[in-house]
């Protein structure tokens, strides 16, 4: 099972929570780290998928309509992860996210989108 790579875009890319992912091994990048500050949703989006990266944002209403845009002219993604900001904690970001990261491959989330909200915690 290939392992999922996750991108966060800039309104994700809080340093706590990929200290946090690092932490238990999971392969992180951030917007700022890639070199993609001030960039446009969809311009995030298209280079976390030509690195192969699932992308993780707090931009539910942008992406899910990229999402629907690149699907209904047949492009692919590589995977978009959504959750509402200020939702959860960086912990429980941490632990839903840790969830779809163990359930999930990187093929399986080719051209997909995956609400966090829908992956509750073990404890939650």
């Amino acid at each position: 099972m290939s392992r999922i790579r996750l991108y966060l875009d800039e309104d994700a890319m809080e340093n706590a929570l990929a200290i946090a992912l690092r932490a238990r091994r999971m392969d992180v990048l951030t917007a700022a780290e890639c070199g993609m500050a001030n960039r446009s949703d969809e311009e995030h989006l298209d280079y976390a998928s030509r690195k192969g990266l699932v992308l993780y944002s707090y931009n539910m209403r942008h992406y899910s309509s990229i999402h629907s845009q690149w699907l209904g002219s047949g492009r692919q993604h590589s995977g978009i992860i959504l959750s509402p900001q200020q939702r959860y904690s960086v912990g429980e970001q941490q632990r839903r996210l840790l969830r779809i990261l163990s359930n999930l491959s990187a093929t399986e989330m080719l051209s997909r989108i995956e609400y966090l909200s829908n992956w509750p915690s073990e404890s939650g």
